[in-house]
C-alpha cells in the first residue's frame, strides 16, 4: 500500500479514510471498537469523525477503543465542528465561542490531547471566515489542533480561507471533504483544480452514493426493505434517481468482468481520480469494512477510465449530493 500526502501537511495517510458516522449507533459500541480494530491492522491509519455523529457517540466509542489498544499515536485522528450539538442559541455553527467549547468536548470524548486534523463541517451562513479561522488559528498555537480543514465548501469559499489564512499568516487548509462519486462528478470542474494548485487533500465522502454507484438500487425497483432509501429519509431518497441507478447496474456488469464486486469497484474509482487522497469508507457492518479493505491494495486501469466518462461525463452529476448544502443552487 502506498501513503498519501494529506495535502501541505507533510502527514501521510492511507489511501481510503475509515469513517466513523455509524459507530455509537446504528452500530453497537463493541462491533464499533471491533472494526475500529480491524481497519486499524488492516492498513488503514486515517480515522474521520465528528461532534455530531450520534449525539457524540461516535467520538466517545472511538476514544475508548484508542484508548484499549493504545494506537491513538499510530494514527491520524481527524473531527468536525459547526452541527448543533446542545439547546442553547450558541450550541451551534462556526463562532468564536462553539468553536473552542466544542473542541475542548471533542478532546474529552476522544480521550486525547489533540485533534491531528480539525474540520469545519460546513461553512457558515453568518459567520465571516476570518472570525472562525482566527478562533481555530489560537487552537493551533495552543497545541489542540494540528491542522485545519473543511468540508462540504465550494470553491470559492475554499479559496477565500486560502487567502485570509495567507494574508494573516495563519495556518491553511490541509483538506477539504465534500461529496463525490460517479453519479455526482460536480467537484471536478472547480474544487479538484483548486485544490491540486494550491495544494488542499481532497477526502470525498459517501464514495459509493449511498449505493447508488454500486448497484444497490436496481433501475424500476422499489428500494430494498431495511436501506436509507426505503425509509424515506428527507433528502436523501430523491439521490437515488433513475439514471443514477441505471449508472449503478452499469457498474455491477463491470464488477463482474474484473472479478471484484460493486462496491470495490466503485470506491476504487474514486479513489484513484486525480486530486483524491482518501475517500471516506463509512462501514457499518464487519462485511463493509472487509469489503473495502482489499482497495487499498488496487490501482484503477487507466484503460478503464473512458468507460466510467461514458457512463457519467466527467464534471456532470445524474444525481444530487450536493442537496445538503445550502450555497449549491443547481439540483438534478
Amino acid at each position: 500500500m502506498q501513503y498519501r500526502q494529506l495535502g501541505r501537511s507533510g502527514i501521510l495517510v492511507s489511501p481510503i479514510c475509515l469513517g466513523t458516522m455509524n459507530f455509537g449507533g446504528p452500530t453497537p459500541e463493541d462491533e464499533s471498537i471491533a472494526l475500529i480494530n480491524r481497519a486499524i491492522d488492516g492498513g488503514i491509519n486515517f480515522l474521520d469523525t465528528a461532534n455530531s455523529y450520534n449525539d457524540g457517540e461516535s467520538e466517545r466509542v472511538l476514544g475508548k477503543a484508542l484508548k484499549q489498544n493504545g494506537k491513538r499515536d499510530q494514527i491520524v485522528l481527524a473531527s468536525k465542528v459547526h452541527s448543533t450539538v446542545g439547546k442553547g442559541p450558541n450550541e451551534g455553527d462556526l463562532s468564536r465561542y462553539h468553536i473552542v467549547k466544542a473542541c475542548e468536548d471533542s478532546l474529552r470524548r476522544l480521550q486525547t490531547d489533540r485533534l491531528d486534523l480539525y474540520q469545519a463541517h460546513r461553512p457558515s451562513e453568518r459567520v465571516p471566515q476570518e472570525e472562525w479561522l482566527r478562533a481555530l488559528e489560537d487552537l493551533v498555537q495552543a497545541g489542540k489542533i494540528l491542522h485545519i480543514g473543511c468540508s462540504n465548501f465550494a470553491a470559492w469559499q475554499v479559496m477565500e480561507g486560502l487567502a485570509i489564512s495567507d494574508k494573516r499568516g495563519w495556518s491553511p487548509f490541509v483538506s477539504v471533504q465534500p461529496p463525490y462519486n460517479l453519479v455526482d462528478r460536480r467537484i471536478e470542474n472547480e474544487l479538484v483544480p483548486v485544490c491540486q494548485k494550491y495544494d488542499v487533500a481532497i477526502i470525498p465522502w459517501s464514495p459509493l452514493a449511498m449505493g447508488i454507484a454500486a448497484g444497490k438500487y436496481p433501475p424500476g425497483e422499489a428500494a430494498p426493505e431495511g436501506t436509507r432509501l426505503a425509509k424515506g429519509q428527507n433528502m436523501m431518497d430523491v439521490r437515488a434517481t433513475e439514471r443514477g441507478r441505471e449508472v449503478g447496474a452499469a457498474v455491477v456488469e463491470m464488477a463482474k468482468e474484473r472479478n471484484i464486486t460493486p462496491s470495490q469497484l466503485a470506491l476504487l474509482w474514486c479513489k484513484d481520480q486525480p486530486g483524491v487522497t482518501a475517500p471516506i469508507t463509512g462501514p457499518r457492518t464487519q462485511a463493509h469494512l472487509d469489503d473495502a479493505l482489499p482497495v487499498l491494495n488496487m490501482t484503477l486501469a487507466d484503460a478503464d477510465r473512458p468507460l466510467f466518462d461514458d457512463l457519467v461525463h466527467p464534471g456532470t452529476a445524474v444525481s444530487d449530493f450536493h442537496n445538503s448544502t445550502w450555497w449549491m443552487k443547481a439540483r438534478v
